[in-house]
């Protein structure tokens, strides 16, 4: 055993459990956090929308983080969800462009973003 790290990127579920509990403090620690990747056109149409509404988000670019990848298998075990954009507001799983986009279409994504603080507080960017 000692210190050989194997190159696959599996986890033990201690790991596992503590970035889970890493990314449950962002998520209610903020009103609206987008798990991302910069070069996804998703990602981008959902942060373009939500600074068209003038919500204050949070985004955690995955593919710029040490432990993306270790985040996006803790979102996947957490929410069954593992593409991104992975959207929360207000502390709960909302899910990807579709949905957001959906949401806004539907009229409720505005309703949604002023009950978790995110619209109406004049702060833009956290």
């Amino acid at each position: 055993m000692g210190g050989v790290f194997s190159s696959g990127s599996k986890k033990t579920p201690e790991e596992l459990q503590m970035t889970l509990a890493k990314a449950k403090e962002i998520v209610s620690s903020t009103p609206v956090v987008v798990f991302s990747k910069t070069y996804c056109g998703f990602c981008t149409s959902v942060k373009k929308l939500l600074t068209q509404l003038g919500a204050a988000f949070k985004v955690i670019e995955l593919n710029q983080e040490s432990d993306g990848d270790d985040i996006q298998a803790a979102l996947l075990e957490w929410t069954g969800q593992r593409t991104v954009p992975n959207v929360f507001i207000g502390g709960k799983h909302v899910g990807g462009c579709d949905s957001v986009t959906g949401l806004h279409q539907k009229g409720k994504l505005v309703n949604m973003l002023t009950e978790a603080g995110a619209i109406g507080n004049n702060s833009s960017q956290l």
